[in-house]
């Protein structure tokens, strides 16, 4: 079984439907691509009025996500711990007596690079990370394990588009810079007040949508032969910037 689903999955008809109707949130459905009768067609109507991702696959790939062998042609991804909402992000800054200071993940799909991020999230005094809904890694069971406790603290929202968050956030003040290797050196670049610092996928970095809404490209210097960090290391050298700034 997949490292990264362990422990957030839920297997066979009965227990899929009622964890949606229970109010628990799937992050991900699979579903036998070749199953169309009832109930089946019943779950997949719920995970649609969630906005859930839904992947059909083949029996293979059910069998080797089970662990109880009995999955009936559908199994949940369910997030191990509860999303917060963005409103909460702000919220969280707000009785700190603090500017907002947000990490935001563009496609993160490495579970361990998610865990590790909302750990520096926590470190650095970021008062909480939002993902997308697509394209990107959930709560897991890997990712609350590789946080080191961090997901207790962190609130971690889920959004349907990132570029319409960034705007309603601009609205209350926040700006945007984002990592790319074109940027200008983080050094030059003033990083302090209400902030949303903008990380993007391990291959493919910040999407142009992305990168475009955002105030600040920023470069971090690099004297090696590579020309790339890993997203955590990124993020965690970024943020560390920002408190540096915020602190002088």
């Amino acid at each position: 079984m997949d490292e990264e689903f362990a422990g957030g999955m839920v297997e066979g008809r009965n227990a899929v439907i009622e964890a949606f109707r229970s109010g628990k949130t799937v992050d991900k459905l699979f579903v036998l691509a070749s199953s169309q009768d009832g109930p089946i067609r019943t779950i997949v109507r719920e995970a649609k009025k969630h906005d859930t991702i839904i992947n059909y696959v083949e029996k293979e790939r059910l069998d080797e996500l089970s662990t109880t062998g009995k999955h009936q042609g559908v199994i949940a991804q369910v997030a191990s711990y509860s999303y917060a909402t963005v409103e909460d992000i702000l919220v969280r800054a707000e009785e700190k007596g603090e500017p907002p200071f947000i990490i935001l993940l563009d496609g993160i799909e490495d579970p361990h690079n998610l865990g590790a991020i909302i750990r520096t999230a926590n470190l650095a005094g970021a008062h909480g990370v939002i993902v997308p809904k697509h394209r990107a890694v959930g709560l897991t069971a890997t990712v609350a394990k590789t946080s080191a406790g961090a997901l207790n603290y962190t609130p971690v929202a889920k959004v349907t588009n990132l570029v319409q968050t960034m705007d309603m956030l601009k609205e209350k003040g926040v700006w945007f810079v984002c990592a790319d290797m074109n940027g200008q050196r983080m050094y030059d670049l003033d990083l302090k007040g209400p902030i949303g610092l903008v990380i993007g996928n391990e291959g493919e970095g910040v999407s142009r949508l992305v990168r475009e809404n955002c105030d600040f490209t920023a470069t971090i210097p690099m004297k090696g032969d590579i020309d790339s960090l890993n997203a955590s290391v990124a993020a965690g050298v970024l943020a560390y910037e920002i408190v540096r700034q915020r602190s002088c």
